[in-house]
């Protein structure tokens, strides 16, 4: 089975404290909304700490237009993959040279050459690099990114596949929309980027770790008629989000069933995983988690760990998820990693874990 050998995050250099945030809405939002008081409300309630953020506090007072944004979308995107990608090398030991696949996921900027191209550019990878630039999964990104390199590990043996994930979230504020949704977006999405390499069977790379992460199989689903759940309204002005309350009732619904049939394929029921890696789309989500699957709230701490000390970072969130368990220690058994995001759509992954 293909392995996950090493994994980075970047700690952004304008780490925020919510309160700051919180201060921030207060500003832009209050004449809006008459119960603003109220509203602030849930940036307390989203049990978030800090957030991760790409720019200070006071680039988003700017009526910046989208095209700044999405430059330095590209910008900082290019800049913070290659430095994920070369901590990611370091930590494995492997040379840039020796990467034969190249996934690249985002939804908060759009690039055409895409930056997966941009990064091989730059870093002077391999000129026939497998390159697979991946737009618009949001936050189901990352288990949906693990799949793609499961795919393409186990396709050509040999390969070593190094999956990037950025979602800049902070840069797609939009100064003058002043709704509601784009309120609760302030309270909860911050930036994150990271990167992954994952070998195949036969792959020329000694791991001379004891533990292994192994990627057994994953799945995908796709719930009908559920398009306006969550996305992006592209307007003039850039992407405004759509982001429904509805969220935490759909996984009490649906997800326990999705997770029982995709684990039935290996004859295992929902007590034999032993590390939940989930992506935590806000308290709520994870509290509807907790309820749908009839586990113990602390199989997801280190899900709400990430969500406080770094907020939702889209698809990101659930591969610094991922690297926590790997930094600091998991339990030796299966894994399951989990995501929800547009489409409506559930991605999950399962994984082994070995001391």
């Amino acid at each position: 089975m293909p392995e996950i050998i090493s994994i980075a995050k970047i700690d952004l250099p304008y780490k925020t404290n919510q309160n700051d945030l919180k201060e921030f809405a207060r500003k832009v939002f209050s004449t809006s909304f008459e119960d603003i008081d109220r509203l602030l409300e849930s940036f307390d309630n989203a049990r978030i700490e800090n957030r991760n953020l790409c720019v200070p506090i006071d680039y988003f007072f700017s009526n910046n237009t989208f095209q700044e944004r999405n430059a330095l979308y590209i910008e900082l995107s290019l800049k913070y993959s290659i430095e994920a990608i070369e901590t990611c090398l370091n930590n494995a030991g492997v040379g840039k040279n020796e990467i034969t696949d190249l996934i690249f996921i985002s939804t908060t900027g759009i690039s055409t050459p895409s930056i997966d191209a941009l990064i091989i550019n730059e870093m002077k990878l391999d000129s026939n690099i497998n390159r697979t630039p991946v737009w618009g999964l949001g936050c189901a990104g990352g288990v949906a990114g693990i799949a793609k390199a499961n795919i393409a590990a186990k396709a050509n043996p040999k390969a070593i596949v190094m999956l990037v994930a950025v979602e800049l979230c902070s840069l797609t504020f939009i100064r003058n929309d002043l709704s509601k949704s784009n309120f609760i977006a302030t309270g909860l999405f911050s930036d994150g980027i990271s990167a992954v390499l994952i070998k195949g069977d036969e792959a020329s790379i000694d791991n001379t770790s004891e533990s292994t992460v192994s990627i057994i199989d994953s799945r995908s689903k796709i719930y009908y008629d559920s398009l306006d759940v969550m996305g992006w309204d592209i307007l003039d002005s850039g992407f405004k989000v759509v982001f429904s309350k509805d969220i935490p009732s759909i996984v009490n619904k649906n997800v326990k069933d999705d997770i029982i049939q995709f684990l039935d394929k290996y004859d295992l029921q929902i007590k034999d995983i032993r590390n939940f890696i989930t992506h935590p789309g806000g308290i709520k989500v994870i509290d509807a988690y907790i309820d749908a699957l009839n586990i113990c709230p602390g199989l997801l701490n280190n899900t709400r760990e990430i969500l406080k000390q770094y907020g939702n970072m889209s698809s990101t969130t659930v591969l610094y998820v991922l690297n926590k368990f790997i930094e600091d220690g998991f339990n030796e058994g299966y894994g399951l990693m989990m995501s929800l995001g547009p489409g409506f759509s559930n991605e999950m992954a399962l994984l082994n874990f070995k001391c």
